[in-house]
């Protein structure tokens, strides 16, 4: 007589056990892209309005930590940069001179701004506006700035390192204040908005 071929049903139990397995794998692969591939955040303040929004989403490349002028940046900033103390006391707030040194150590928040200054770069700015190596950017996302807007005076971004700024000028906590940042604190470049709806897309 011939064998019956046909599967016998799976127990209960080894059914249990496997989609223990697969939202297991599922959650562990979620969490190794989380960490070093892809991470979502949330924006908690104004400085980068009109380009994003407070409470907006986004996703940054973990991958990519080496930005090229103009993009938007996920990173730590300064211990400092909430009391925009500078590590030259002589540039930053109530100076002709942008801050072109930051504190020696980062902290564990995270900032989100736009890269206006390369490596060697030499920046002023002008009613919130900077002039890179003698010209003027082209920045139509920068919004009118009317409060510690202008360093007359020309600094140079240090090797390694990268000047952030907040589109909303006026209202923004940046390297103006606290100096540029050093590549090894940078966390990803932001490249999708997926929260609310109707902001959906690429940065």
């Amino acid at each position: 007589m011939a064998r019956s071929t046909a599967k016998k049903p799976k127990g209960a139990v080894a059914s249990v056990v496997e989609l223990v397995v697969t939202v297991a794998v599922a959650i562990g692969l979620a969490l190794l892209i989380q960490a070093f591939i892809v991470k979502p955040y949330k924006i908690p303040s104004g400085s980068m309005i009109p380009t994003l929004s407070i409470g907006q989403r986004i996703l940054a490349n973990r991958l990519d930590t080496h930005p090229s002028l103009g993009d938007v940046v996920v990173f730590h900033p300064p211990i400092g940069a909430d009391s925009e103390r500078c590590g030259n006391r002589r540039q930053g707030v109530n100076s002709s001179q942008a801050c072109d040194q930051a504190t020696p150590e980062d902290n564990s928040q995270t900032f989100i701004k736009r890269v206006v200054g390369l490596p060697g770069d030499r920046i002023s700015i002008l009613n919130g506006h900077v002039i890179r190596n003698g010209h003027m950017e082209k920045a139509p996302y920068a919004q009118p700035c009317t409060i510690l807007c202008t360093f007359r005076q020309t600094i140079t971004v240090p090797p390694g390192h990268y000047f952030m700024m907040g589109d909303n000028r006026g209202d923004s906590d940046d390297s103006r204040f606290w100096g540029p940042i050093p590549q090894s604190w940078i966390i990803g470049v932001a490249f999708f908005t997926y929260w609310p709806p109707d902001r959906i897309g690429t940065l």
